[in-house]
């Protein structure tokens, strides 16, 4: 099986941001060490619940903060890393730098602001410096530990800040290179089907509005539509922020209000027909547009795996990021399957690499047959694969994986030879509980996985509730 991806390599360490953690800890008194360990062994818990109430009393806190995983995770993790800061001894430097470049790498792929970061180190030095004032045994030991709490602060926010700043670059750098990629094997073919995917919802609308019982109003809303998903999912992936991209999102929203509002009461023949005909000017705008954008976008070879001509992983956290943006601006969930072809090994051994190499394109080909417009799909490194659904319930994307499991089993690959090889799939299954970090999905449904493996392969297992952590990750990151 593939190996497994860890956190992106680390820039080489500053040496005068070593050297100055060194000096620091190699400098402080031993009664002011104690006086500080003495401090957060007898206030962590309450510097922890401070330093979460102010946090979430800023309304931008509510997107990365959910006051359930602050309880149950992030206080205990603040303790720990309270501890940690105030413990640490010269030999530990290099360790307790590597701990704040984590957490400044983990803060980069939630998003949330360096500001917000800041004004909690704030009230925890501020709730400290009144314990040092009333512990301290006089005002010299009270002066020379908060200057050494101050410095330990400043010194993990400087290394969380460094790594902060290099991962959100490399991100802005990632997010500029998809929106030159195509995600699209071929351009006109891709344009030509989005417009008849719009075409088909239009006619689909114009029958039910022609009919007696329209249906269900949601089955005829065009953010539910093939073309809607692919413009959500994909399209504004693609094509970025842009006054095309705004502007067809704004008549889609038209669209949709319209439906919403005029159809339960248009009940006569002249009214469904008055809205049909607005809707057909709005639609008829989209489809200008789209053919603007598709103009300009152009098809690299960078982020295409060349086996299987799926996406690589390169671009994966740019999608799982927007994906998580999209789950807390609209509360439509998403999943991520992870998929890993069974005994591989045993067929390159049998049959030859070539057979191997044509195993995985058949896989993927059928990943392609069998899931949405709207969904992006990686060969995630060796015979792993990654789907991202959009838009899903856990029941749908468990349906999506077991419809993908059949398909793999149902249509053996055949050999130059004449020989059938049945292929089968592991498939572990993973849908985002609200959590900001894009990686705890990913690890899920990675932990699913290898349940599958282990329970017989040819399966699915869906990751609710705790799971074993997979090999090669590292258990208790946040």
């Amino acid at each position: 099986m593939a190996a497994r991806s860890g956190s992106p390599t680390a820039a080489p360490t500053d040496p005068r941001l070593i050297a100055d953690w060194t000096r620091r800890l190699q400098s402080v008194d031993p009664a002011v060490a104690h006086l500080l360990h003495g401090l957060v062994a007898e206030l962590a818990p309450a510097l922890a619940d401070h330093f979460y109430d102010g946090m979430l009393q800023d309304p931008r806190a509510n997107r990365f903060l959910d006051p359930g995983q602050v309880q149950a995770r992030l206080k205990p993790s603040m303790q720990r890393w309270l501890h940690q800061l105030v413990q640490a001894d010269a030999a530990a430097v290099e360790a307790l730098h590597q701990l704040q470049e984590h957490v400044g790498q983990v803060h980069a792929r939630i998003g949330i602001p360096v500001d917000l970061v800041g004004r909690g180190m704030r009230l925890l030095k501020e709730r400290m410096h009144e314990g040092i004032a009333s512990g301290a045994g006089s005002h010299a030991e009270a002066l020379a530990a908060s200057l050494q709490l101050d410095g330990l602060f400043d010194l993990a926010l400087e290394s969380m800040t460094r790594a902060y700043t290099r991962s959100r670059e490399a991100a802005g750098e990632l997010d500029g290179s998809f929106r030159l990629f195509s995600l699209i094997q071929n351009v006109g073919t891709e344009r030509e089907r989005q417009r008849a995917l719009l075409l088909a919802w239009e006619n689909t609308l114009l029958y039910a509005l022609t009919a007696e019982q329209p249906g269900p109003l949601e089955g005829l809303l065009l953010s539910r539509s093939e073309f809607g998903l692919w413009f959500l999912h994909k399209g504004l992936a693609s094509f970025g922020e842009t006054s095309e991209t705004r502007q067809v999102g704004e008549l889609a929203e038209r669209i949709d209000a319209a439906l919403r509002e005029r159809l339960p009461p248009a009940t006569s023949a002249a009214g469904r027909r008055v809205l049909l005909d607005d809707i057909r000017g709005w639609t008829a705008a989209i489809r200008d547009l789209v053919g603007i954008l598709f103009e300009g976008i152009g098809d690299l070879e960078s982020g295409r795996d060349a086996l299987t001509r799926l996406l690589n992983r390169r671009f994966l956290p740019t999608i799982l990021r927007r994906e998580v943006a999209l789950q807390a601006s609209t509360g439509r969930q998403f999943a991520v399957l992870m998929l890993d072809l069974d005994h591989f090994k045993a067929i390159n051994d049998g049959h030859g690499h070539e057979a191997g190499d044509r195993a995985l394109q058949h896989v993927a080909a059928i990943l392609v047959e069998n899931t949405r417009g709207s969904d992006y799909l990686f060969r995630y490194g060796g015979e792993e694969f990654v789907a991202v659904l959009g838009s899903v319930s856990q029941t749908e994307a468990v349906a999506i994986a077991h419809a993908l499991r059949r398909a793999i089993s149902g249509a053996p690959l055949a050999l130059s030879d004449g020989t059938r090889l049945q292929l089968s799939a592991s498939i572990g299954v993973a849908v985002q509980d609200g959590h900001p970090d894009y990686e705890r999905v990913l690890a899920r449904a990675d932990a699913a996985m290898y349940q599958a493996k282990r329970a017989g392969r040819d399966r699915v297992v869906v990751a609710d509730g705790p799971l074993p952590e997979p090999p090669g990750h590292h258990a208790g990151q946040d």
